[in-house]
């Protein structure tokens, strides 16, 4: 696979998990301000009383740690006390994919879904754990109910137009890579992956058009150059 096309793939697989998962800290800390932070939260949660939030904040710091166990272990905790939390299931399940439990991660999904089904994250979360599960017709049931409950989000159509490239769909995954571009014009790795599908098709003046239109959009040239140069291949 092309290397420049791999990386747009990984950025928008992140793009969906950032999506998913909101990052639990915007700051630039370093690990042992992190380390620093986790033994004053040790010691509050050892000298007070019972406090879900003292163990929720504990859990996100062993997650910024990749301490996933940890994490595992404090929204357990939480999850005793308060079965529905939605932080708890949530972030849960987040940490349990990266131990790659994704068994776990489906159930607390499907949890947190049954108290909030209109959840935008988990459902798409569910979705993606479903995906690398193996369950592709499972991961587009969910994919198609996010996108009828967040019509408007560009990520949801990305994320199912991935998965129908997956699925050998291909018509399926250009008009989906057409709605994502329309509700974020300016996404250049909307582009690129509609464009590499329509040059996989050999449909290379449709490919010249997308990228003539995106260009127009207001998106760099030069970003796209690459992609040009295949068009005339």
């Amino acid at each position: 696979m092309d290397c420049k096309l791999h990386q747009a793939r990984l950025i928008l697989f992140a793009a969906l998990w950032l999506s998913a998962a909101t990052a639990f800290s915007q700051s630039l800390l370093t690990s042992k301000q992190w380390r620093d932070s986790l033994e004053v939260l040790n010691g509050q949660i050892a000298t007070s009383a019972w406090s879900s939030d003292l163990h929720l904040r504990k859990a996100a710091v062993n997650m910024e740690l990749k301490q996933w166990e940890y994490a595992v272990d404090e929204y357990g905790l939480v999850l005793q006390k308060e079965p529905d939390n939605p932080a708890a299931l949530f972030y849960r399940a987040y940490a349990n994919t990266h131990l790659r439990r994704y068994d776990l991660a489906r159930n607390d999904y499907r949890d947190l879904l049954a108290v909030h089904p209109h959840h935008f994250e988990a459902r798409l979360s569910m979705a993606v754990v479903l995906q690398l599960m193996g369950h592709r017709q499972e991961a587009m049931d969910q994919l198609n109910q996010t996108i009828q409950l967040n019509p408007d989000s560009a990520v949801a159509y990305a994320a199912r137009a991935n998965l129908e490239r997956e699925m050998k769909q291909d018509e399926a995954a250009l008009y989906d890579w057409q709605c994502a571009e329309k509700l974020s014009p300016r996404n250049p790795v909307y582009v690129v992956s509609h464009v590499d599908l329509l040059l996989v098709l050999e449909r290379r003046e449709e490919a010249r058009r997308v990228l003539d239109a995106a260009v127009e959009r207001g998106i760099p040239r030069g970003l796209l150059q690459e992609w040009y140069d295949k068009c005339r291949r």
